[in-house]
């Protein structure tokens, strides 16, 4: 299928992120030319006008909108005002710009988060609607789902050919590491290294562990991306995950061990867990595309910590076991 690249003009929206990365090295090992990356210091995606100069500029054929404000459960706390206008604005701005400049086919991501609270595991896309989002990334998560009412009513009225993926939690290489915005994976990679590294006999880490979640090597989730938008035309949501889930605690334990951490590991519940489960039912990904994720979680985290450990001897970063 990489023919479907060759030739025409690729926008990827957060192409120099941690998604973006790996998106943009697979298009280019499928044949497309360099996606155009509009980088934030020049492109404001929040506004029309910038999204308007960025398809003036870019005069894309396929938009991959992959860009996004988020953070984990501690950033979700301290900005969902932000979180909610920056991405429901981005999305709104550059699905009506797609649908102006007849664009041939946008992707928008989605997320996880904006599935019910108690939602059933596995979760499936038709649940998607079934309940309020968990309260700390709701902010977040609904701007998504309104996003995907959005593709799916600009496909009715406009004929616009969109498409709407909902990956899981993803991590790996070059994802974000600071303990103050970063996700689970990444944090507790920092923290148990750093633990090792100063001699430090204890961890803390938030909430009671006894969440669970399911996690998706980034490089797979670049794969399930580019598939997809070789093969779809409908925007009905479409789950991106392993379907494989696992509690906090066990994650922590699997993490220690693979960095040599043997002390003790403190829960703090004073800190929330987010929401209660998250595992994906991925059979519609499977059925429609024929694709399914590749990388086991133990073989995704030895090439997550192996990154890392390059990153931590680098004078920029300071680990902190804080």
């Amino acid at each position: 299928m990489s023919n479907f690249w060759r030739n025409k003009r690729i926008c990827v929206t957060g192409g120099a992120g941690f998604l973006g990365r790996a998106v943009c090295r697979l298009l280019r090992e499928r044949g497309a030319s360099d996606p155009f990356v509009p980088r934030s210091t020049e492109y404001d995606l929040t506004t029309s006008e910038s999204v308007e100069r960025l398809m003036q500029d870019a005069k894309p054929d396929v938009v991959l909108h992959l860009a996004a404000e988020v953070g984990g459960i501690g950033a979700n706390q301290k900005r969902p005002g932000r979180f909610f206008y920056a991405n429901l604005a981005m999305g709104m701005h550059l699905t009506e710009a797609a649908r102006r400049h007849n664009i041939q086919k946008f992707v928008q991501i989605g997320t996880v988060c904006g599935y019910p609270k108690h939602c059933p595991a596995p979760f499936k896309e038709e649940d998607l609607w079934s309940g309020y989002p968990e309260e700390t990334n709701a902010p977040y998560g609904v701007t998504k789902r309104a996003l995907s009412v959005m593709l799916e009513s600009y496909r009715a009225e406009y004929g616009l050919c969109g498409l709407y993926l909902l990956p899981v939690n993803m991590y790996g290489p070059h994802d974000n590491f600071d303990l103050e915005t970063s996700h689970v994976i990444p944090a507790l990679i920092r923290k148990f290294a750093a633990a090792v590294a100063n001699g430090t006999g204890e961890v803390v880490c938030w909430g009671t562990g006894r969440a669970s979640r399911e996690f998706l090597y980034v490089d797979d989730a670049a794969e399930g991306i580019v598939l997809a938008t070789e093969t779809l035309e409908n925007p009905e949501p479409i789950n991106l995950g392993t379907g494989r889930e696992i509690t906090i605690a066990d994650l922590a334990s699997l993490i220690a061990k693979m960095v040599g951490f043997d002390g003790r590991i403190i829960w703090d519940t004073s800190r929330p867990d987010g929401q209660p489960r998250r595992q994906l039912d991925t059979a519609r990904a499977r059925d429609r595309f024929g694709w399914v994720a590749k990388t086991s979680l133990e073989d995704g985290l030895r090439r997550t910590i192996a990154w890392w450990r390059v990153q931590a001897e680098s004078p920029l970063i300071k680990c902190s076991s804080h």
